[in-house]
């Protein structure tokens, strides 16, 4: 019998910048971009609940947050003290389980089958949270399922600080009413595919046959028929490696300044190499984003001849790929900047 447990860190970021500012203790807090009062450029990386109340979310411009609620505390990302602060609760959850599979810096599946006991796992999820509350100061929420699609849902069903138990003969009742974006790779494209037939919870995509499916998604049909009834079979990776680190910034005025832009270039390399350190990485590819002001986007990659983990060699790269786009007319109103082919350094 399998037992997988989901843990997912309520509002990660954000509960780390609360943690090390108690001052902001119960306040809205946005973790991103300067607002700059109204006028920034940039997106919301991620925010608290009481500020998700106001209507905001991750990856929404900056100026918006600030129009709906300008009292909140917003924070610069701190991806160095976040990574840091994830390696910690990562070795506490390794201590639980036979297998872990960390997915990001905030989440993981724990593979606790050796229970023979949903309720028995009931209780380690109660310890786990409770010990990195003690620990760490911060809050998670566990979904306890028979695979990683049911854990998934369910530990995101009673957020935050949440802990829901769905055994297997329970799973076909529990997935009914939710969303179809709630499968996994079910994306808006495919939820408004759906949506068009009617369809929007995954009771209602039960109705559909596998060669319908087949029909509407190809090799995808398949696969979405059998997470609609609770089957997901795929094992817990227990090798995590991050597959990209990155940054991208959106300048407050679309500009043609060269040594403005190169400024800001050194910044983000600089803030890549660290989470490079923090995660004892190297890396293979670097890549630069650029997109003018009529939201022409462009992006440029290279290739190394070996792992490296450098910081001249992040900036030299980048700088190469980047200084091409410069010679274009047109003024820069966003710039990324990311390194991939990611392997861990022993």
């Amino acid at each position: 019998m399998a037992i997988i447990l989901h843990v997912d860190l309520d509002a990660f970021y954000a509960a780390v910048e609360e943690r090390e500012h108690p001052e902001h203790k119960g306040k809205p807090i946005v973790v991103g971009a300067d607002p700059k009062g109204g006028a920034g450029r940039g997106v919301v990386a991620t925010c608290n609940y009481p500020a998700r109340k106001y209507g905001i979310h991750s990856a929404m411009p900056i100026s918006i947050a600030y129009r709906k609620c300008p009292d909140c505390v917003f924070l610069p990302v701190n991806m160095e003290l976040y990574v840091a602060v994830s390696a910690k609760v990562m070795r506490i959850l390794a201590r639980y389980a036979e297998k872990m599979e960390q997915v990001s810096v905030d989440e993981a599946y724990l593979d606790v089958s050796q229970l023979r006991s949903y309720e028995k796992a009931k209780d380690l999820a109660v310890q786990i949270k409770q010990e990195i509350k003690d620990k760490e100061k911060l809050t998670c929420s566990i979904g306890i399922g028979p695979n990683k699609l049911i854990s998934k849902v369910a530990s995101d069903y009673q957020k935050p600080d949440g802990l829901t138990m769905v055994p297997p003969d329970k799973a076909l009742d529990f997935l009914a009413p939710q969303s179809v974006r709630m499968l996994r790779g079910v994306g808006p494209k495919t939820e408004l595919v759906l949506n068009k037939y009617g369809i929007k919870t995954i009771a209602e995509l039960r109705k559909l046959s596998k060669e319908q499916l087949t029909a509407m998604f190809g090799a995808f049909g398949p696969e979405l028929y059998e997470q609609a009834r609770g089957n997901y079979p795929a094992e817990l990776i227990t090798e995590w490696t991050p597959k990209s680190m990155g940054r991208n910034y959106t300048f407050e005025h679309d500009t043609k300044d060269k040594d403005e832009i190169l400024k800001v270039l050194d910044g983000m390399v600089q803030d890549i190499w660290k989470q490079l350190k923090a995660e004892k990485m190297a890396f293979k590819t670097v890549t630069v984003r650029i997109r003018y002001e009529d939201f022409d986007t462009h992006t440029k990659q290279k290739s190394l001849t070996d792992y490296v983990d450098s910081i001249e060699a992040i900036k030299n790269t980048a700088k190469d790929l980047l200084l091409p786009f410069l010679k274009d007319k047109r003024k820069i109103r966003l710039i990324g900047v990311s390194v991939h082919q990611l392997k861990e350094i022993k």
